[in-house]
């Protein structure tokens, strides 16, 4: 059973979350919160394995909150989805900085919203076509790496298979589109991508995409 702790300053939308997940028989909603303060302590008093959050809200929003429980104890164990209605490039990038897992609109469906849990749970972080877009423009439009940035990214670590296989995922490929464009094996695209991650010293797949981009890695076209 994955645990979930639903954020939202709505009482309406907690509600709602609370149902699509309760109902997908996996999940177990186990507290809510209404701002980021509550947020905080929630996740230390249930240890939830994921929480759903909004990003704006009263007194501390969820990008805030999103920082303070990925730095926190749970840090190892709690993964944070994001949801919100605001899918733009300084929203997207604000919460993958503080370490958020997934982002998905409010306007998703209810199964879309179901497998973003299960996904962000499983260690494989989710990013919206709309997110992955909006983080491209991010840095086309305000961050110019160094020519010699990747170094201070460890990407010198990396094999030549691994840095196409880095490319792949900071493109928004999946393990098994990844898999089907190098001609390899599912596990074996899912096994590069666990050693990237090991090697360079990230979470999961999200943080994979911001390294790209700050290394100058990738060099998205305006």
């Amino acid at each position: 059973m994955i645990t979930v702790l639903v954020v939202d300053d709505q009482p309406l939308v907690r509600q709602a979350v609370r149902d699509i997940l309760t109902d997908s028989g996996d999940i177990e909603v186990v507290g809510e919160a209404s701002d980021g303060h509550e947020a905080v302590r929630a996740v230390v008093a249930t240890s939830p394995d994921v929480v759903v959050m909004d990003i704006r809200m009263p007194h501390l929003d969820g990008i805030a909150a999103t920082a303070q429980i990925c730095a926190g104890p749970s840090a190892g164990t709690t993964r944070v989805l994001v949801l919100t209605t605001f899918e733009d490039d300084e929203y997207v990038v604000a919460a993958l900085r503080a370490g958020a897992s997934g982002f998905v609109g409010k306007g998703a469906e209810p199964d879309d919203i179901v497998r973003a849990v299960r996904t962000v749970h499983l260690g494989e972080a989710l990013l919206s076509s709309a997110a992955t877009t909006a983080l491209v423009r991010r840095f086309v439009q305000q961050h110019v790496p160094r020519d010699d940035a990747w170094q201070d990214h460890g990407l010198d670590r990396l094999t030549g298979r691994e840095r196409e296989v880095l490319l792949l995922v900071a493109a928004g490929q999946t393990n098994q589109e990844i898999a089907t464009g190098l001609v390899i094996s599912t596990h074996t695209a899912k096994t590069h991508v666990n050693r990237i991650m090991t090697k360079l010293d990230v979470r999961d797949r999200a943080h994979l995409v911001i390294l790209a981009y700050e290394s100058g890695l990738v060099a998205p076209q305006r």
